[in-house]
Order: structure tokens, then sequence, then C-alpha cells
């Protein structure tokens, strides 16, 4: 998963323990809405258009990091995501899809004929906040890794997805970001974030 764009990013760490989810935070009509959303940026920049922007409600103008992915027939077709709560929740899903549709440089931009057959997954993030690597736990977290200014971040279902146990999921997460396996063991720090995913079809990443 792309962590572009993020030098907008300023990030002011959340020292609270990170809890899941009780229930769905969004409704039916919420999750409608944020879909919706998505496809008009993407349908609406392949027609050189611009998407007005208006606050649809106080609970999706929250600052919120998301992440937006593209499938096209199954496959992976583009995924770029801000991980920190930076700008409102309907303005960040509208933003990333836009960047996982032409700016994710794994592939080339969706096409107008691509287009209609776009599915859209939604990963709404809690905030994020400091964790020991003893404490993750496997589908429950997601994980932002930092060393030596290297960042690598794997969402919550990745681990469960790709059968991983507690050690694989930190190993892997540290591969992200270009250090060692074992930097988990080697100083690298740790945040973790829980995440609300919904989207049209089966995800798979």
């Amino acid at each position: 998963m792309s962590l572009q764009p993020e030098n907008s990013f300023a990030h002011t760490p959340d020292t609270s323990s990170v809890a899941a989810p009780e229930g769905n935070e969004f409704s039916p009509e919420e999750r409608s809405l944020l879909l919706k959303l998505a496809h008009d940026a993407i349908e609406t920049a392949l027609a050189g258009r611009e998407l007005p922007l208006v606050s649809p409600s106080a609970h999706l103008s929250e600052p919120r990091g998301a992440f937006t992915t593209l499938y096209h027939h199954g496959q992976l077709r583009g995924c770029v995501g801000y991980v920190f709560p930076v700008t409102p929740l309907y303005q960040t899903v509208a933003e990333t899809a836009r960047a996982s549709a032409f700016e994710d440089l794994r592939f080339s931009p969706v096409t107008r004929e691509e287009a209609p057959d776009l599915e859209i997954s939604l990963s709404i993030l809690s905030r994020l906040a400091p964790i020991e690597p003893d404490k993750v736990e496997v589908g429950r977290h997601g994980l932002l890794v930092n060393l030596g200014g290297r960042r690598g971040l794997l969402l919550p279902q990745v681990p469960v997805e790709h059968g991983w146990d507690r050690i694989t999921f930190l190993e892997q997460t540290c591969r992200k970001a270009g250090l060692s396996p074992d930097a988990w063991k080697k100083g690298a720090t740790f945040e973790a974030f829980t995440a609300e995913v919904f989207g049209d079809g089966p995800s798979v990443r």
C-alpha cells in the first residue's frame, strides 16, 4: 500500500490505548455516501471536471485517516491513503480515490473504459497510538513502523488474509518500510490503529 501523498502530514501522537470499535461506526447510509463520493471523484477527474466538495455531515467532516483501494475484475488496481487525520473524512476519501486511480506508480492510470467496473474498498482509520510489539493483536491492529526515518504501514486485514501470526506481521511491517525483518527487536517503534473496512465488493487486501 502506498503511503503517498504524505508530505502534508502533521502527526501529533495520541497516547491513549487503541481499542477495537464496538460495532460499526458508520451507518449504511454513510458508507454508501462515502463510496459514491469515491466513485464520483474518479469519474469527474476522467471527465476533466472539478468535484464539488460540500460537508455532508458533522460526523463525516471529522478529520480521519483513510485508505482507498481499487479493484478491477478482482485485481488490485491502486491503493493510496492518508495515515494521519489532517483533513475531513469526506475530503480524504475524495483525494485518496483520485490518487489511487491516477497516482499509484505501481499501475498505469485508470482509464475511462475501466471506471464503470471499478470496485472500491474504504478503510477508515482510528487515531494512531504507540504500542509494544507483544501487545499487537492480529485481526485487530494495523501497524505503522518507524526507524531511522523509514516508515511502513500494513492495514489490519492484511495479516488475516495472509494467515500470518503476530511475529510474521511485525516482520512484514518492517519489510514494508525497507527494514530488516528483525528490526522490531532492534529499536523500531510501532504505532497501532484499527480500521473499519467496507466497499462495493469483496476486498483483496
